[in-house]
């Protein structure tokens, strides 16, 4: 099946023979024809292979295996099988309650690079680190800022098993400081097991998903 990737690679192909055509064959440009060859293989041809690789390439960074592909976060992806519901991504990621393929992404979404334009930058440094910079040990990295209540409401926000929990209920103003953020999903003694990385070693794994 041609992806496009495969297109991508085609079209940087077309691009690279038709400029050496024009460098080793300059009287090409002289008539008209070779006018029009040569301002699609500098300007037109060039844009195509970058729109197609740019589609394809940030479609893939919102995969869970592009997430987990630097090795510093290997352990953030054995997480996801602690067989443990305490752990929220674990029970999130094995009941199928966020789309496996896109798990982090789901969860993070105003961390990647498809979210504001200070995530955008986020990910650029996530990249320089990972290849020019000091890379932390898995249970040193942090958030660059609290988990927002509305990465949870973006699925639970309705949801009839959400708003009549006792927990959520008890209380006549919960509901509204979890939806205004003023009470933490994650860090209010409520579902504050997270990835929780440095227990790894004495944790018990699902092998259902792998």
């Amino acid at each position: 099946m041609i992806t496009p990737v495969h297109m991508e690679v085609v079209f940087v192909g077309i691009v690279v023979a038709l400029a050496i055509l024009m460098a080793t064959r300059p009287e090409l440009t002289r008539v008209r024809g070779g006018k029009i060859l040569a301002f699609l293989t500098l300007f037109i041809l060039p844009v195509v292979a970058v729109a197609l690789g740019y589609s394809e390439h940030m479609e893939r960074a919102t995969s869970t295996q592009f997430c987990l592909s630097c090795h510093v976060m290997n352990d953030f992806g054995r997480s996801l099988y602690v067989d443990d519901p305490s752990y929220i991504p674990a029970k999130h990621f094995q009941n199928n309650l966020v789309p496996r393929d896109h798990a982090c992404y789901t969860c993070h979404t105003d961390y990647t690079m498809f979210g504001t334009v200070h995530a955008k930058f986020r990910g650029l440094r996530h990249i320089y680190v990972q290849y020019f910079g000091k890379v932390p040990q898995p249970a040193e990295i942090k958030l660059y800022s609290p988990f927002n209540n509305r990465e949870c409401l973006h699925c639970h926000a309705g949801m009839r098993a959400f708003e009549e929990e006792p927990k959520h209920s008890k209380a006549p103003d919960t509901m509204s400081r979890i939806n205004s953020n003023q009470l933490s999903c994650t860090s209010s003694h409520c579902h504050d097991t997270v990835h929780d990385v440095g227990t790894l070693s004495s944790a018990t794994f699902w092998k259902g998903g792998q």
